[in-house]
């Protein structure tokens, strides 16, 4: 499994016949390596609605004919634009053909702003547990630290977890430590900072702060292999 991030909270996975993107938000997005128009994934993941997650969902699903996974409300938004979008619920599991697909909890907010300023409920923010070839990767979303972690650490052997660090919005790099405590993971990426100047951090602080997981500071476009 080939597994890339490209800044923000954009994570690429590779593996088998598939491409699958999460939480694509290129344009707009001065850390990103990718371009729009060179990105043929078959398969989005969405974690919530706001606009620095969905991004360019719409433009890649069309474009390429892949399958967009949302928590419900947001995949009936998009459904509406035309896209073929699937609702899953917080705690629903579901076995696509390209791997298996959960949605956890994340204490966030989720809504959608369009171009002409109406806001859209998005439903509840979500964390994904994705499992294929044998690999467990979690990808927190946007979210604080919280206790149940621990029992999707417990439930879930979990090869690589994607957490944010930036705070302001989400966890900061002590909770996001305390987190991956209680997720234990064997690798851990520290996303979502450094793309506005609220979520500014030094991630080797973050690096710092852990023990018992193995950390790796991914620059945009830059890779691991499990």
């Amino acid at each position: 499994m080939h597994i890339s991030y490209h800044g923000h909270s954009i994570v690429k996975i590779k593996t088998g016949e598939h491409t699958i993107l999460i939480d694509p938000f290129i344009n707009g997005n001065e850390l990103t390596d990718l371009i729009v128009e060179n990105e043929k994934p078959t398969v989005i993941l969405l974690t919530h609605a706001h606009n620095d997650h969905v991004g360019d969902t719409v433009e890649l699903a069309k474009k390429n004919n892949a399958q967009v996974i949302a928590v419900f409300e947001l995949a009936n938004y998009l459904d509406s634009l035309g896209v073929n979008a699937v609702g899953m619920g917080l705690g629903g599991t579901h076995e696509f053909d390209f791997g298996v697909v959960k949605f956890t909890k994340a204490f966030h907010s989720s809504s959608f702003t369009t171009e002409e300023g109406e806001v859209v409920y998005g439903g509840m923010p979500a964390g994904i547990i994705f499992k294929a070839e044998g690999k467990t990767i979690y990808h927190a979303g946007d979210t604080e630290v919280f206790g149940d972690m621990q029992i999707l650490g417990k439930r879930n052997d979990i090869d690589v977890a994607f957490v944010p660090i930036g705070d302001f919005f989400t966890m900061g790099p002590e909770d996001a430590a305390y987190a991956v405590e209680l997720l234990k993971p064997s690798v851990v990426v520290p996303i979502h900072y450094n793309t506005f100047p609220p979520i500014k951090q030094d991630p080797e602080y973050f690096k710092s702060l852990i023990k018992g997981a193995e950390v790796n500071i991914l620059k945009p476009g830059e890779s691991l292999e499990l």
